[in-house]
């Protein structure tokens, strides 16, 4: 699995965010090199359209707070999927049933997948240090 820490810092800031609202399936999928419109969607799930919105809520806002401005977003309160588009990446938050429909991992699946896993929390049994 790749690391985090060699992605472009608006992602790590985005997936962070992702993962303090409990997203799950966190996956990258990368374009580039492939001439597609932007360079990457970053895909995650939420287990109810309020978590949908929480999730979707603090990316914006921890990307706003370093300077990185939403251009365009998809999707109203209560929906089953929305769209974040930051121009270099776009984040999709899905239900599970939407995801599981739009599959948009074997849309593209040419692209690069990188998977990431949820943090354990501190303390946790099994947690690594």
């Amino acid at each position: 699995m790749e690391k985090k820490d060699s992605l472009q810092p608006e992602l790590r800031v985005a997936i962070a965010a992702a993962q303090e609202k409990q997203a799950a399936q966190i996956t990258l999928l990368d374009f580039q090199g492939l001439g597609a419109f932007t360079d990457g969607f970053l895909v995650c799930t939420g287990f109810s359209a309020p978590q949908v919105d929480a999730i979707c809520d603090e990316i914006e806002r921890q990307l706003e707070r370093i300077g990185v401005h939403l251009m365009h977003r998809e999707g109203k309160a209560g929906a089953e999927w929305m769209l974040l588009d930051f121009g270099s990446f776009i984040v999709h938050v899905f239900t599970e049933r939407a995801r599981h429909y739009y599959d948009l991992e074997r849309l593209w699946r040419t692209a690069r997948r990188i998977e990431f896993t949820e943090p354990r929390a501190p303390g946790a049994a099994g947690a690594e240090g």
